[in-house]
């Protein structure tokens, strides 16, 4: 029983450990969690390497694998680089509208699917490269690229969204795709109000902007000679994804096998393109997701979530556990990676997530919106695109703004959402 009992404390040190190292080693957490699970399984003899081998989530793989299969392949030909031009052109030429165009296009293509991190490295370039000309803050496109990437990454189609619902199945509580969707898309959309209207985005709608539209007609592809035309992979993509929602919502066909299905016809039509689409992929996060979940699988194994459980279960009063809980997301999503935290809190957080007093949608939503809302900090992947796009500013100098705009989430977001969701809709 003290062997047990010692593993127990051993994996949950190591779990720690792993965020940290990763967190400034830039390793991915992942093969960091394989690993660990793997030494466990030599020295311990607590657990055998079958334990290990059934720990692996093949179902969220596949979701994961699928998904981003799908959207690489309509990144590759073509299709986000259509959907950006639409979007851009309904700006006809009014300065106040290109925020909440970057917004919009943002959310959209997350919605759909689209890697956040791709989507900002997109429109980083473009957003940046705008505010610099007509004189936006800066600080206010990273902010609405950011929040316009958050507000869909968690739709049933992307790996936010796939990753909690995957974890909330596995641990047999009630869920809601749409239900969290709509939540982190309601909060997305307040913070983008309050960026705006903070960071000098009324006074835009005043300023003259008759030669704006000579700029922003077609950012992506002023350095091309012709813009891209509709073409019928675009349109096949396009009617394609339509019915990959359609069939996911109103039939509840698996999303993985789905998606996987459909990237593989449209890949077939662009053959050329076969080598380029499996270098889109993030098979960092894949990676990341499924290591640590094949290591929290071995926790279970093991008893020591059983352990963390009963010490979130002991603080009783399971509205300053799920605050808790979001504030620990958005610290530790500041400096680690927000895809390996909510594969791994969502276990944790079983006891506030059971308890019948509280709402376990607004518990959710909560720690997903602390978790994510911080990854404007310069530290993550996203933050680090912005400061490499940066334009007319020192890079020193946004990383500043950055940090300070990351520092003020850490502190409010976790407190408004939880006061929105757990608290003021819990009581509905």
């Amino acid at each position: 029983m003290e062997v047990i009992m010692g593993i127990e404390v051993v994996s949950i040190i190591l779990l720690l450990m792993m965020f940290i190292v990763s967190a400034f080693l830039s390793v991915n957490i992942g093969i960091l969690a394989f690993v660990t699970a793997f030494v466990l399984f030599s020295f311990t003899g607590t657990i055998t390497i079958d334990d290990v081998y059934s720990s692996f989530p093949a179902d969220l793989f596949i979701l994961l694998f699928g998904v981003t299969y799908l959207f690489a392949v309509i990144q590759k030909n073509g299709t986000l680089d259509i959907i950006i031009g639409w979007g851009l052109s309904f700006v006809k030429g009014n300065i106040g509208m290109i925020p909440w165009i970057i917004f919009f296009l943002a959310m959209l293509l997350t919605s759909i699917g689209t890697s956040a991190i791709a989507v900002a490295s997109i429109l980083a370039g473009i957003g940046f490269r705008i505010a610099y000309r007509q004189k936006i803050n800066p600080l206010l496109i990273a902010i609405m690229i950011q929040a316009g990437c958050m507000a869909g990454s968690f739709s049933p189609l992307n790996i936010f969204g796939i990753i909690v619902n995957g974890v909330m199945k596995s641990e047999g509580l009630p869920f809601s795709e749409t239900t969290l969707y709509i939540n982190t898309l309601t909060f997305y959309v307040f913070l983008g109000v309050v960026a705006f209207i903070l960071l000098g985005g009324i006074r835009l709608f005043r300023v003259s902007s008759v030669q704006s539209l000579n700029i922003i007609s077609n950012p992506v592809y002023e350095e091309k000679e012709n813009k891209p035309k509709l073409t019928l992979h675009n349109i096949i993509s396009i009617i394609g994804v339509i019915l990959l929602v359609f069939l996911v919502i109103g039939f509840k066909v698996d999303i993985g096998f789905a998606a996987l299905t459909l990237g593989l016809l449209l890949a077939c039509l662009t053959p050329k393109l076969q080598g380029e689409i499996f270098k889109e992929m993030p098979w960092s996060a894949i990676v990341m997701v499924s290591g640590i979940v094949t290591f929290i699988g071995i926790m279970e194994h093991v008893g020591a979530m059983e352990l963390m459980q009963g010490l979130v279960g002991m603080i009783g009063n399971p509205y300053i556990a799920s605050l808790i809980a979001s504030y620990i997301g958005g610290i530790i999503s500041a400096f680690a990676s927000t895809t390996g935290f909510l594969a791994a809190i969502i276990p944790l957080g079983v006891p506030i997530l059971s308890d019948p007093s509280i709402s376990t949608m607004g518990v959710v939503s909560a720690i997903s919106i602390s978790a994510s809302v911080v990854d404007l900090s310069p530290f993550s992947t996203v933050g680090a695109l912005f400061l490499s796009n940066i334009q007319g500013m020192s890079e020193r100098k946004f990383f500043t703004y950055l940090l300070m705009a990351a520092g003020i989430f850490v502190l409010v977001g976790p407190f408004i959402s939880w006061l929105i969701f757990v608290v003021i809709a819990g009581a509905f």
